[in-house]
């Protein structure tokens, strides 16, 4: 069974990513990509890969304070070879500071091999609770 990843987050959702490992400054995430994910070569697409990269750069960076948000200020993505078939992204927090978390992602096939390859930097943002007839339970504070 799949973890909640807290807030809802409408992409996600629509690529299919699940939670799996979200403690102690680590993340793991499962991806099978649908037909419309994928790219002229038929593999998964390289912004499928690189949003699976970040979204777990960035629940490895909440899983040490939950009730924080993070957005992304940086990310540098290395391919290392197609990335076909079930998909699982591991993540890390490397560094942080009280309002930055530096941390990495890799994605592997259902082999095992290392497909891809991210750094990224994020800013921790507090979330505020949104009032009146709004969608989401939850809104972040401005980036600035």
């Amino acid at each position: 069974m799949s973890l909640s990843f807290g807030v809802a987050i409408p992409f996600v959702d629509h690529l299919g990513f699940t939670l799996e490992r979200f403690e102690n400054g680590e993340s793991e995430l499962h991806y099978t990509a649908r037909p419309e994910h994928l790219n002229s070569f038929f593999v998964t697409h390289g912004g499928a890969c690189m949003t699976l990269m970040d979204v777990t750069m960035a629940t490895a960076a909440r899983s040490v304070q939950p009730d924080m948000g993070v957005v992304t200020i940086e990310m540098k993505s290395s391919f290392m070879q197609p990335a076909r078939g079930p998909l699982v992204g591991k993540g890390r927090l490397l560094h942080r500071t009280a309002t930055m978390a530096f941390t990495e992602a890799k994605i592997y096939d259902s082999a095992g091999r290392l497909c891809s390859h991210s750094t990224g930097t994020f800013k921790y943002v507090k979330r505020l609770p949104v009032g009146g007839t709004e969608v989401h339970a939850m809104q972040p504070l401005s980036t600035d």
